[in-house]
């Protein structure tokens, strides 16, 4: 896809995600931040079904949706997107700004919502601040969408695949969430539009604004200038050069004057 094509599908999506998270946030608020639609039987479901194996596989998981992880993991993204040196620490960059600025523009949301988490005693591992929306959720929810974008701008083999695992990561951490007890199912719901949007509009300006030759993925338009005019026009090939127009017409020449095959030859069978 172009640029342009590719700004406006961005933009369009995170608009659209950040509507319905509007929407969201007023029901929440609206309703004094009690529990919505499914929420508490998705709680109660939870608590009730807590083997020692999978609350400690929830709590190492949920645990990759904040700290240094995340972070780390949106550091890679930059450097798979990018191809040139220059193109990398730009793509760091702008990731690590994506990251750190959605993490406080959700913080703000979230003092202002100040919506409480679910009961003290269902909770199966610390947390802290309020509920809405959930922090770890939107956290990993936009490490994997860094990650999908990186992976779709190189386009490497199985990168269908591997955006389904990364997917799968980033939903997983909100669920598991709510599998502790520490937030209510549409905490998570709204991390999710969250990410979605800031996402797609942060990809939107990037796509909208950057210029060409410091865009991640595409080929330094500067180094190839450069290279075109140091080469040779003939290509070279085992350390002699070739000037193929030259040989074209040598060998046109040589044809022209040289006599025809005998015909009474055409016969006779020609050693192997």
């Amino acid at each position: 896809m172009k640029r342009g094509e590719v700004a406006e599908l961005a933009g369009s999506c995170g608009l659209g995600a950040w509507t319905a998270f509007g929407v969201l946030t007023m029901v929440v608020v609206g309703h004094d931040g009690i529990p919505l639609f499914a929420d508490a039987d998705f709680l109660s479901w939870s608590v009730g079904h807590r083997p020692d194996v999978a609350v400690a596989f929830a709590r190492g998981l949920t645990d990759t949706g904040t700290g240094v992880v995340p972070y780390a993991l949106a550091v890679l993204a930059a450097l798979i997107a990018g191809r040139t040196p220059r193109q990398r620490a730009l793509a760091v960059a702008l990731c690590l700004g994506c990251l750190g600025a959605g993490q406080a523009l959700r913080y703000a949301v979230m003092a202002l919502v100040a919506r409480p988490r679910p009961p003290l005693t269902d909770w199966a591992t610390h947390a802290s601040g309020w509920s809405f929306p959930s922090g770890h959720t939107t956290t990993a929810a936009l490490t994997a969408g860094l990650l999908i974008i990186a992976i779709r701008i190189r386009g490497p083999r199985g990168r269908t695949v591997l955006t389904l695992v990364i997917g799968g990561w980033g939903a997983l951490v909100g669920l598991t969430r709510v599998y502790l007890g520490v937030h209510w199912f549409t905490d998570v719901v709204g991390g999710w539009l969250f990410a979605l949007g800031w996402v797609g509009l942060y990809l939107s300006a990037v796509a909208r604004w950057l210029p060409d030759r410091w865009t991640p993925g595409t080929m330094d338009t500067d180094t190839d200038s450069a290279r075109g005019t140091a080469e040779p026009t003939g290509s070279t090939a085992g350390g002699r050069t070739h000037t193929a127009p030259a040989q074209t017409d040598v060998a046109r020449e040589q044809r022209e004057g040289h006599a025809p095959d005998d015909p009474g030859r055409r016969g006779r069978s020609r050693p192997a």
